[in-house]
């Protein structure tokens, strides 16, 4: 079973879509676990349906490397990111985890990006169809 993390911070309203747009999509059939900067992005990422929840850095820290990918927005590789919740550890173990990466480039921190930018539900529907191919692939070498 693909097992996911979804990371967020400050009041979890970006983890929390991820995690209910996920459940609602493929229900049981991936893992997902909510790592809160903070108990409130925690909670809300559990009221959509996370099987498990953890908060803070070592939770953010030792399961960046337990799970297949991580999700959430770009703030999360950025040190001080979210008015300095998100510590330069927790940015350093996303960024150093083997697990796949696909984070949103919402400009929260002062950080441009080139290229075009989409609404968020749209974001979401793209990572929804990377996980689609994720499993696919994962079925056939089962």
């Amino acid at each position: 079973m693909l097992k996911i993390a979804v990371i967020d911070g400050q009041g979890g309203g970006i983890g929390s879509l991820i995690v209910k747009r996920l459940r609602d999509e493929f229900g049981d059939g991936i893992e997902i676990l909510a790592l809160g900067t903070n108990a409130a992005a925690t909670s809300a990422m559990m009221k959509s349906r996370a099987n498990k929840g953890a908060t803070g850095e070592n939770a953010i820290v030792l399961n960046s490397n337990k799970v297949r990918m991580i999700i959430g927005p770009l703030s999360i590789v950025l040190p001080n990111a979210m008015l300095g919740e998100l510590t330069p550890k927790m940015a350093d173990s996303v960024l150093s985890s083997e697990a796949r990466k696909i984070l949103l480039p919402l400009n929260q921190e002062g950080i441009d990006l080139a290229g075009e930018k989409e609404p968020l539900p749209h974001m979401i529907d793209r990572i929804v169809e990377f996980i689609r191919k994720e499993i696919k692939k994962e079925k056939q070498y089962v």
